[in-house]
């Protein structure tokens, strides 16, 4: 019987990527140029997805599964802890949807970037080729910064980004 890894961060992004896509599954050429990596890494990863029950055989994510994992695990399995001040992109409540509905706030978390035009506290990405990819795609933008609100956030974040991405990863 052949090993299986354990899930990595791209494979969260990943599946994000897919769940911000109502299309069938765009390829695996598609995913990589998206996403900015190898080929083989997208492969790999919808392999692990599939073996941990995250995406159907179909190559569509299975939202049930993957809204339970961002909701009650990501924060512990990804955790992150807040960064120096730099410039850069920004997530979590600074980024929309939750920008939004919070409104301005002293504590802006960002994605370290020379090219972001925001200063505040350097969070680390899920994966390196994250901001590249959240750059290219709003909606995949949208449930990465939810997704940091969960990893990083304080209590009210953290329920407003849950609720938001119950509604968006709805089956």
């Amino acid at each position: 019987m052949m090993a299986v890894a354990m899930l990595q961060p791209l494979d969260i992004v990943l599946c994000l990527k897919l769940a911000s896509d109502d299309r069938e599954f765009p390829g695996y050429e598609h995913l990589a140029l998206e996403l900015g990596i190898a080929l083989s890494s997208a492969h790999r990863s919808v392999k692990r997805l599939q073996h941990a029950g995250l995406v159907a055989t179909t190559l569509r994510p299975i939202h049930p599964a993957l809204l339970e994992l961002l909701v009650h695990g990501v924060r512990y399995v990804y955790y992150v802890k807040p960064g120096e001040l730099t410039r850069g992109i920004p997530t979590a409540h600074a980024a929309p949807p939750l920008s939004e509905l919070i409104g301005a706030s002293a504590d802006v978390p960002v994605w370290p970037d020379p090219k972001g035009n925001v200063r505040g506290y350097a969070v680390t990405p899920l994966h390196k080729s994250a901001p590249a990819a959240a750059m290219r795609d709003a909606q995949l933008y949208e449930l990465l910064a939810l997704v940091d609100a969960v990893r990083i956030g304080r209590t009210r974040e953290r329920k407003l980004a849950q609720d938001e991405l119950r509604k968006r990863l709805a089956a």
